[in-house]
């Protein structure tokens, strides 16, 4: 049981990053790349991007 609720919360996050990806400034490589990541290695992928994943444009003053 414990299995399975860590799957959906590992999923939850991977659809959630992928959204922040997709939606992000970056370029369309650089989206195309960090996706992959995010689905080919879902845990480490995952903490990869939310470490060094591309971001929103925010301006800095």
């Amino acid at each position: 049981m414990e299995y399975g609720i860590f799957g959906l919360l590992v999923l939850i996050a991977n659809i959630y990053a992928i959204y922040q990806i997709i939606t992000s400034g970056a370029t369309t490589g650089a989206k195309v790349l960090w996706t992959l990541l995010v689905l080919i290695l879902p845990v480490v992928g995952f903490i990869i991007w939310l470490v060094a994943g591309p971001r929103g444009s925010s301006v800095t003053a």
